[in-house]
């Protein structure tokens, strides 16, 4: 399945809500969905994202290292779907608006937690989903330098 209709699929799941835990774990899913076009993007993405891919693949495995790794049956991995990206930047576009929704959707659980590992565990993971998002613009900048000509400037 290509990279647009597994993020668009994750953001229906995600704006679904449900219990905590199920919100968890559609985080988790981003996070794993991230970390899968990170690498695409490293390995077969056009060369000047391919630095800040390997960055988004690192991040986004953090993302997933903080939360609970959920039981999925098998074929629920959304990750284990991508087959193939697409038009690179609507997937990164895509992505970061998936993103940025999962860090809300933290926060409204971290705000409501009863527990401090819980709280905890949102902080790390707004953190992981934000640093992610921040590779997703970096990626989406260079793509417009390409676009219009310009050499390619270091992120500041």
């Amino acid at each position: 399945m290509d990279a647009v209709r597994l993020i668009v699929t994750s953001g229906r799941a995600l704006a679904a809500g449900g219990e905590v835990p199920d919100i968890l774990t559609e985080v988790w899913q981003v996070q794993a969905l991230a970390q899968a076009i990170g690498s695409r993007l490293a390995v077969h993405g056009p060369p000047e994202l391919r630095g800040e891919a390997i960055g988004l693949t690192e991040l986004a495995g953090r993302g997933c290292g903080v939360l609970h790794t959920p039981e999925l049956a098998p074929g629920e991995l959304r990750a284990a779907q991508l087959t193939e990206l697409g038009d690179a930047r609507q997937a990164l576009m895509r992505l970061g608006t998936l993103l940025g929704e999962t860090g809300i959707a933290l926060v409204g659980i971290a705000c409501a937690a009863d527990d401090e590992a819980t709280y905890w565990q949102c902080m790390e993971a707004i953190d992981a989903a934000d640093e992610s998002r921040d590779r997703v613009l970096e990626m989406l900048r260079k793509l417009a330098d390409r676009d219009a000509g310009l050499p390619e400037r270091e992120a500041g």
